[in-house]
């Protein structure tokens, strides 16, 4: 018997580069289990568009829509929720983040970049105006300062506060001497850098802009990393295993 369709959705980029990176995780998801039907779709900019992919499945078949995205927000909660309704047996997994593995990810990132416990992590996500997508990125904030003793704060490339160059401009005034009560005027020393940690994907529009918003620093994203396919594959097993079985 036939695994389960899994439909690999991302948001889709112009950027070629980014593109490039989203096939390769995409190839690394089938890599890691042979003879499991993988298939292309995205939720904005790039084509074939997720609701033409659903419509095009064989009938009677069974597929999990896996969110190459980071955080619930409104194209999992409402794009891919809408396609997924639109035909029977079809199914939706959790997006990639939070994760602890993520966390480590970004770990290593700011790592091979130099960043130093002086310096001040600027944690950068696309953003969204779903409450529910600011709170997966503040988990996934909580578990990278679980592992790094630096000054941590969250910013949003779009719909969220605080924006990235806000961030960045709240840690440089920190690193003057600006610095208030409670958690701002914690331990650590803000005398060094401020760094943005990159939370996205892959190279495109969000991670380009990241590069204009003050920081001393800006990491690479998340792609390449075997651990998104991994966590992928994870989410679909998950969906499946949650699914109503039907009667016998």
């Amino acid at each position: 018997m036939n695994s389960p369709i899994l439909i690999a959705c991302a948001h889709g980029t112009s950027s070629p580069h980014g593109a490039a990176e989203v096939n390769a995780l995409r190839d690394g998801i089938a890599g890691l289990r042979p003879g499991l039907d993988v298939r292309e779709a995205y939720v904005d900019v790039q084509d074939p568009d997720l609701p033409a992919v659903v419509a095009g499945l064989p009938e009677g078949e069974t597929a999990v829509v896996v969110p190459l995205l980071l955080s619930v927000g409104y194209h999992v909660k409402v794009d891919i929720a809408r396609a997924v309704k639109s035909r029977p047996d079809t199914l939706a997994a959790a997006p990639l983040g939070p994760d602890p593995r993520l966390a480590a990810l970004l770990d290593a990132r700011l790592r091979e970049a130099g960043v130093t416990d002086n310096d001040a992590v600027v944690l950068a996500a696309a953003g969204s105006s779903d409450p529910s997508a600011a709170q997966s990125v503040e988990e996934l904030t909580d578990q990278l300062r679980a592992l790094r003793s630096n000054r941590i704060v969250a910013g949003y490339g779009a719909s969220a506060k605080p924006s990235v160059p806000d961030a960045v401009a709240m840690l440089r005034e920190e690193a003057a001497g600006g610095a208030g009560a409670g958690e701002s005027a914690g331990a650590v020393d803000l005398g060094g850098r401020v760094v943005i940690a990159s939370y996205l994907l892959a190279p495109g529009f969000f991670h380009d802009q990241l590069a204009k918003a003050g920081a001393d620093l800006v990491t690479a994203p998340l792609l390449p990393s075997p651990v998104l396919a991994e966590i992928a594959l994870e989410r679909y097993d998950a969906a499946l295993a949650a699914a109503p079985q039907p009667r016998p």
